[in-house]
């Protein structure tokens, strides 16, 4: 690490810094967009749709993605790639019945629809567990960048957290959420550049390729569609196809990060535009960092790294190409800090929107809610600061520990969302029992807090599953236990809506896209034609050998 470091070089860091520059000129430029509370959470409504949908894709494709993704390929072959199949099953998802809720209704944060739905306090609840579930990711992610940046440069882990902190949230406080979704375009511009240019000499690096594809399948590495029916391993077409497409639907329906800048589009259309762009093009992205590590693979032999998510700059630094290092080091720096803003605008909306104005301050001026904004936005950096130095300090126990309650918590969103959409009988105490319920059968079951749990080697996919189902089922028996059956549909669920729009004569369109949740367009049909494609694409590559 030490002697890397030392030989970063004055190119490299120049690239680093300019790139760092680039981030907080598009913050001060954004920062004139800015006289609102409501523009400094999503934008002033003149971000284009493919610019959106960048920031979709990129605050997702994180350091934990760039460096993590070559990685698992490594130790698990291209196998691992089946966790991310599931994205245009998800999108369609999302696209169909989750936007046209949250963009219509004019919410600020997401999370207001279940008081609408349900009551206040299933509100709150899902913004705590929003604001402790993102908060654990966000320092999982600058920790896991400081550590890559230390073995790149040889600063130290916590001086790397503070600098990159302080950028983010500088530029974030400038530019709000045009300043997030327009570094997202920069970020993942730089990200993909990265990326390219590492695939580009790996390949020269193993032709031919029929080579390595032999290699890789001699080695159990080639095949990505794995039909084992063994709960206990994670990447498999199963977990890929069920239980991730239920956790990537709560990371992009129910997750106040990732719709806030869909709310951030012109209309309807742009809102969808902008994920359906990740719904087309998600898995490609993934098989290529995928790709990137079973090709290094074949280049290093198979041979173990003590640090696998350093694996992909190890190569690089051994190709010697000046200034190749800086990019990859902005790269990675590009795929953090795109979620790092993203995190702590959110963070800072729901801390606003939800806790601040109904309970602190509930007539303020719009300057005033401005300014708490801005204000949460630098609290929520001070508090994800010390615990990932934590994080750093623990070796990863406490991190793995903290993930699984994260994931413990996936459940709880996805049910909550589902009930409200799809359930007549629902109400809010039986919702919160559920949760209860979900969160227990999970901790029995995978152990917590030292219980050693009845099968603590149930794979991760499959949390969301067994928490989920826990408490769907038991969230809608404690409603007619606690309610009775209800005679009509709610309002605010998705019959209730259609119901809504037919009786009242209200357009069900606007410029060719569908406002009424439930219904699907043409191109929101054509991620269903894209799923089966993936599908047949990997089958015909797991033959090529």
């Amino acid at each position: 690490m030490h002697e890397l470091g030392q030989s970063f070089g004055a190119l490299n860091w120049a690239i680093v810094i300019t790139y760092l520059i680039g981030n907080l000129a598009l913050g001060w430029a954004m920062s004139r967009r800015i006289s609102t509370a409501e523009d400094y959470n999503f934008g002033d409504q003149s971000t284009p749709w493919w610019a959106i949908g960048i920031s979709v894709m990129a605050t997702y494709v994180s350091a934990l993605s760039f460096l993590g993704g070559p990685a698992w390929a490594y130790g698990d072959g291209m196998a691992a790639l089946a966790i991310h199949i599931n994205y245009p099953l998800v999108i369609f998802v999302v696209v169909v019945f989750f936007l046209p809720f949250f963009f219509n209704s004019g919410l600020s944060s997401i999370y207001e629809y279940l008081e609408r739905r349900f009551g206040s306090s299933s509100r709150t609840v899902m913004s705590l567990l929003f604001m402790m579930s993102q908060s654990i990711t966000t320092a999982t992610i600058l920790t896991a960048t400081a550590i890559v940046v230390t073995f790149v440069t040889g600063i130290e882990p916590r001086t790397a957290i503070i600098a990159m902190s302080a950028i983010v949230v500088l530029y974030t406080l400038m530019g709000g959420m045009n300043a997030v979704i327009w570094t997202d375009v920069l970020q993942g511009v730089i990200l993909f550049i990265g990326a390219g240019i590492v695939l580009y000499f790996v390949l020269t690096d193993v032709a031919p390729m029929s080579g390595a594809l032999d290699f890789l399948a001699r080695e159990g590495k080639l095949n990505p569609l794995d039909t084992s029916l063994d709960i206990t391993i994670a990447p498999t077409v199963w977990s890929g196809v069920i239980a991730m497409t239920l956790f990537h639907i709560t990371v992009y329906g129910a997750n106040q990060m990732m719709v806030q800048r869909a709310m951030a589009a012109r209309n309807i259309g742009d809102a969808k535009k902008s994920y359906l762009m990740m719904g087309y093009g998600a898995f490609f992205i993934y098989f290529l960092f995928f790709f990137i590590g079973a090709l290094l693979f074949v280049h290093y032999e198979g041979r173990p790294f003590e640090q696998s998510n350093e694996i992909i700059l190890t190569f690089a630094n051994a190709l010697a190409i000046p200034g190749l290092m800086g990019i990859l080091v902005a790269a990675v720096l590009s795929a953090s800090m795109s979620s790092l803003s993203s995190a702590f605008n959110s963070l800072s909306t729901v801390s606003v929107v939800d806790f601040y104005k109904p309970f602190v301050k509930s007539s303020g001026k719009e300057s005033h809610y401005l300014n708490a904004s801005r204000v949460f936005t630098l609290v929520w950096a001070v508090i994800v600061i010390p615990l990932a130095f934590v994080f750093i300090e623990s070796g990863g126990a406490i991190l793995e520990t903290l993930s699984k309650v994260g994931s413990y918590l996936v459940g709880a969103k996805l049910t909550m969302f589902g009930l409200g959409f799809f359930s007549k009988h629902a109400n809010e105490r039986g919702l919160l029992i559920g949760v209860v319920a979900g969160f227990v059968s999970l901790a029995l079951v995978t152990g917590f807090a030292g219980f050693e749990g009845l099968y603590p080697q149930l794979a991760w996919p499959w949390y969301v599953v067994l928490g989920g189902g826990v408490n769907l089922v038991v969230a809608w028996v404690a409603s007619v236990a606690l309610g009775g059956f209800q005679k009509e549909w709610h309002e605010h669920s998705v019959p209730g809506q259609l119901a809504h729009f037919e009786a009242t004569g209200k357009p069900r369109e606007q410029g060719g896209w569908y406002i009424v949740p439930g219904l699907a367009e043409a191109p929101v049909w054509g991620l269903l034609l894209v799923f089966v494609a993936i599908l047949l694409f990997l089958a015909w590559f797991g033959s090529l050998a």
